[in-house]
């Protein structure tokens, strides 16, 4: 990470709140949300500026920027701030770079309060939004591919990676990001990447829950936005309780994911296996550059992929047994 891109991002980030400075007043230093090679996050007061991945595709970004700001997103993604009169996107360092306002994001010290509910509500909204185009298809397979192929890089030729491979070896292409996915499945609008951490409250601290986080947003499955949960209850990470909050808000939604009642497990086998794989891999990658063994959370994951391996195809969704 270069601290002139840092700098760069903090001052976009404190023009877009202080346009004409700050006068006889001492300007408060911006402050570094986020630091990946994926993503730096800069903060000014109301304000974040975010430099994407190097690699990003520009236009898909546009088209997804397009999508945020639009009118039949308002109450369910944040939207993005102009960085030019009628610009969302600009570039510092190589880098696309983007501003968002700021929300308050889910309180990880309050596990109780974690608004599974409303996540679960947000997606069946968004799934059900007819999606402009032309728009890029949802990048979630990909991202799967691109950790699977960080954890080859990480342990080449380690036999520990074996069950995750196996249980890669083992889902159709669409989710190995090497297909589309089936015709009926494929059309949906997608968030791509939902986790906890991609919703906020904006206005903070009261507003309501938005999504946030398009660079993954397409079209596709939607069970795909269900899978990362639905693979950390088949895995005992996600009480049954919590998992049952989130499905049936979902439902209740009317989220095409699933069916309205009776057992979901047919629709999202294939892309909670994925996210499964996905996040096995990633344990393996990130504990071996760190130099350590996977944590327990981490090794829960690892062993779910050897239980998924070890099953034949058609009993794969029961692999928490």
């Amino acid at each position: 990470m270069t601290t002139a891109l840092v700098r760069a991002l903090g001052d976009l980030a404190h023009r877009a709140v202080h346009p004409a400075g700050c006068g006889s007043r001492a300007c408060p230093p911006p402050s570094v949300l986020a630091e990946r090679e994926d993503g730096i996050v800069v903060r000014s007061g109301p304000v974040v500026a975010k430099a994407h991945a190097a690699d990003t595709d520009t236009a898909a970004l546009a088209a997804r920027l397009r999508l945020a700001a639009g009118p039949g997103q308002d109450g369910i993604l944040l939207a993005p701030l102009p960085v030019a009169p009628g610009a969302h996107l600009t570039e510092s360092d190589g880098r696309p770079v983007t501003l968002w306002p700021h929300g308050e994001p889910v309180d990880p010290g309050d596990p109780d309060a974690a608004p599974w509910e409303e996540a679960g509500a947000l997606l069946a909204r968004l799934h059900r939004t007819g999606a402009p185009r032309p728009l890029p298809a949802m990048r979630g397979p990909v991202k799967a591919a691109l950790a699977v192929a960080r954890m080859r890089t990480a342990r080449p030729g380690d036999p520990a990676v074996a069950p995750v491979l196996a249980a890669w070896r083992g889902l159709p292409g669409w989710a190995r990001g090497e297909a589309a996915p089936p015709a009926d499945r494929g059309t949906y609008l997608c968030h791509g990447d939902l986790h906890l951490g991609q919703l906020v409250r904006h206005p903070a601290p009261r507003g309501p829950w938005l999504l946030i986080d398009v660079d993954d947003a397409g079209l596709g499955d939607p069970a795909w936005d269900l899978a990362r949960p639905a693979a950390w209850y088949a895995a005992g990470l996600l009480p049954p309780d919590v998992w049952l909050r989130f499905l049936d808000a979902y439902r209740a939604g009317g989220g095409p994911a699933v069916p309205a009642d009776g057992d979901p497990w047919p629709a999202l086998d294939v892309s909670a296996r994925a996210l499964t794989v996905q996040t096995a891999a990633l344990a393996w990658a990130k504990s071996s550059a760190e130099g350590r063994a996977p944590d327990e959370v981490e090794q829960v994951m690892i062993d779910a992929c050897a239980r998924i391996a070890s099953l034949p195809p058609e009993l794969a969704a029961q692999h928490t047994s």
